[in-house]
């Protein structure tokens, strides 16, 4: 019988049993100081801090680059069975953060094991750092023997290299921000999280904010108390010129003309004018076996009173406030150095300014359609470039990926 020799627990060269123990090992290191010392400060590596430890993770991954022909643990942590093992490792992590509901409170640090504060605990720290480490002297370890027809390559893993490191390093220096504008000024004011005033680079001018509103609603009321009826089950009828007629706490109703935008024309009717105090009116007939009730009906706002209908001695015919549909700032964005930039902002819409990026926060709910400010968020993000860079590099080495595994296939074929 012919003996056959098994290679060792440990024994090099290393495969995924110990890459495998390798980074449960490291998970687990990462749980204990989780418990000793609490989450890891992320702000500690807010600018100069980041940027030393970006160069000084690339000077290691080039230098171990070099080594790997004649290293065997080089060529293990840049291997695929450790790459393999720490992406199951975060994704391991990802699944827990996925079922922990997380820590809105970017402050606390006392979380045990960390789980609902996963991307702040220490094995989620560690395994990404590990990452970079490994997937940054993959990297230059192929393109040390750089060869043309790897682009697809390269693209594809520097790209995602510089994604982690940019948006990892550059956390810290994120700065987020709520800027209230009123209509026809400029403010360059904000107040930070221990609510100090403070001066941004930038400034941003209000010239005009306008909001548009879905139909509303019809529904009869208790006039004494004002509820909803029924009671056990409130109804509306939503207004639509295309279904004119309902029904409401047995009463039939008949819309007859609608204005979106409408002002008193007189104490009983309503004209069209498209205007900032201009407010949803509907002229509806009502009826039931033994009553007739016809008039306007007008949910009304902060320049015009409310109109009901009166039904009877106990109900009356009311129109809900209008839910907003969308809403938009016309801006004007000054910075320092003299230049200007003019946006009209909406929500999902932002502008970018250099490093700034700047959202439709908020208005005035209360007034809606009359607000008298708008209000935004500003986010600083000097590392975004990066990111977005990583980003690109990676879609443009899927598409190759894609090219090329077409270009094989028509070959193979053509073989054939």
């Amino acid at each position: 019988m012919t003996s056959i020799n098994k290679r060792k627990f440990w024994q090099s060269p290393w495969g995924y049993p110990e890459s495998i123990a390798v980074t449960a090992g490291i998970i687990a290191i990462g749980i204990i100081l989780q418990l000793t010392v609490g989450s890891f400060n992320f702000y500690l590596l807010a600018f100069p801090s980041n940027l030393i430890i970006a160069g000084l993770l690339t000077a290691a991954c080039v230098t171990m680059g070099f080594k790997a022909p004649n290293n065997h643990w080089v060529r293990w942590l840049s291997g695929v069975s450790m790459a393999v093992s720490l992406l199951m490792g975060l994704l391991i992590l990802g699944i827990i953060m996925g079922f922990t509901p997380q820590q809105a409170d970017e402050t606390a640090t006392n979380s045990k094991p960390g789980f609902d504060i996963m991307t702040r605990s220490w094995p989620f720290v560690l395994i990404y750092s590990l990452t970079l480490l490994s997937l940054g002297t993959l990297n230059a370890r192929r393109l040390i023997a750089f060869r043309w027809r790897d682009y697809a390559f390269y693209l594809n893993h520097i790209g995602l290299w510089l994604l982690l490191m940019a948006s990892g390093l550059g956390y810290a220096d994120m700065e987020r921000y709520v800027m209230y504008v009123r209509e026809g000024e400029t403010e360059w004011r904000v107040y930070d999280d221990e609510n100090n005033i403070r001066e941004l680079p930038l400034a941003i001018e209000l010239k005009d904010f306008d909001m548009d509103v879905y139909p509303p609603r019809l529904a009869i009321i208790d006039r004494h108390n004002g509820q909803v009826l029924p009671f056990e089950n409130p109804q509306f009828f939503a207004i639509d010129t295309d279904t004119p007629t309902g029904v409401l706490a047995g009463w039939t109703i008949q819309l007859e003309q609608y204005i979106h935008q409408a002002v008193r024309n007189s104490d009983s009717t309503y004209r069209e004018v498209p205007m900032p105090g201009a407010s949803p009116a509907v002229l509806v007939r009502a009826y039931n076996d033994s009553l007739l009730r016809k008039g306007w009906v007008c949910a009304g706002n902060q320049t015009q009173m409310v109109m009901t209908l009166s039904l009877d001695d106990h109900h009356s015919l009311v129109m809900t406030t209008a839910e907003p549909r969308s809403f938009e700032s016309d801006i004007v964005v000054y910075t320092k150095d003299g230049k200007q930039k003019s946006a009209l902002l909406r929500v999902n819409h932002p502008v970018s300014v250099g490093a700034w990026t700047i959202y439709q926060y908020g208005y005035d709910n209360n007034a809606g359609r009359l607000s008298a400010f708008s209000s935004f968020e500003l986010v600083y993000d000097p590392w975004l470039m990066p990111v977005i860079a990583g980003i690109i590099m990676m879609m443009l080495g899927s598409v190759c990926m894609l090219w090329i595994g077409r270009k094989v296939k028509t070959t193979k074929h053509d073989l054939e």
